[in-house]
């Protein structure tokens, strides 16, 4: 007689997938925002794989979760399968570009962000990078975002989020103008001879941009300079002063790599600390993605390196 074999009993593969993210992470909430998915959903997928074995997998203690000597064995077992099955697909499916999507501010993108990017594309030619630049501060999750760069006060910065680097202002210049013998630029008082490159800031919230100040703090307070040029973007405003239309305000950031280039250069030796600095954040859908922690980690290194 033909020996039968029983039906291998096999759970759900989401059901192992929420297990996994579970048992790897003990916690049911970070295991549902890694899958996007509701945290009851993770339970009713734990449940499932308990009823199938007939046996706990969870500790579950007051505030803390433990794993059964039962759920460290499939968890072992579980870890191992999904990775080879990934390793497959991804073999048999031959190579894919992922795509990271930011938002950061309109400045920041254009004068810090975008000059760099070459840099992350010759290192990581898998990830393609889409920048949604926009200065209002846009909710990730709503909005499909991977990862924002954003320019706050740290009180206003999400728990979680990574500190990237602080900023100074100080004015600056194009070797164009300062070498004119004419219309000298040793002091704040020889500014009379030049343009002022504004950036237009209705809400009035970075005053370290504002010239007003800077002329207070000079003590040239009633000075009138040869004209003004105002501009609705930051990076108008130094793209101006590059060409050397006028003397702008520079922030450290912005201005780094054009002083470093001879493109610009500070003026005076003054200078405004910042109250605001950059931070990362992660949305927390796509925390657990390698290509948006590949992005995030490289652009926390050249912030460290700048």
């Amino acid at each position: 007689m033909r020996k039968t074999h029983p039906k291998p009993r096999l759970p759900p593969l989401d059901a192992l997938r929420g297990y996994e993210a579970a048992a790897r992470l003990l916690s049911f909430t970070q295991a549902a925002q890694e899958l996007s998915i509701t945290q009851s959903a993770v339970s009713r997928q734990i449940k499932t794989l308990e009823d199938t074995i007939g046996v706990p997998l969870f500790a579950r203690f007051n505030r803390r979760l433990a794993l059964t000597e039962a759920g460290e064995k499939l968890y072992r077992s579980a870890s191992r399968a999904l990775a080879d099955i990934s390793a497959t697909i991804n073999e048999l499916a031959g190579p894919s570009t992922e795509v990271v999507t930011v938002t950061t501010p309109l400045s920041f993108a254009s004068l810090w962000l975008v000059p760099r990017l070459s840099g992350f594309r010759a290192m990581r030619p898998d990830i393609d990078v889409r920048i949604a630049a926009n200065d209002s501060i846009v909710s990730l999750e709503r909005e499909r975002m991977d990862c924002a760069i954003r320019f706050c006060e740290p009180e206003a910065a999400p728990g979680d989020a990574r500190a990237l680097m602080r900023e100074e202002a100080f004015p600056v210049v194009s070797p164009k103008l300062l070498g004119s013998k004419p219309k000298p630029l040793r002091t704040p008082a020889d500014l009379k001879h030049q343009v002022l490159l504004k950036y237009e800031d209705a809400q009035g919230r970075v005053p370290h941009l504002n010239w007003a100040n800077w002329l207070a703090l000079w003590q040239v307070p009633d000075l009138k300079p040869a004209g003004t040029l105002t501009f609705s973007h930051y990076d108008q405003a130094i793209a101006a002063a590059v060409e050397g239309e006028g003397v702008a305000i520079g922030r450290t950031a912005h201005v780094r790599r054009l002083v470093k280039r001879g493109q610009l250069i500070p003026l005076f030796d003054n200078r405004m600390a910042v109250p605001r600095q950059y931070f990362m954040v992660l949305a927390r859908g796509s925390r657990h993605r390698p290509e948006v922690r590949a992005f995030a980690d490289w652009v926390l290194d050249e912030a460290k390196h700048d």
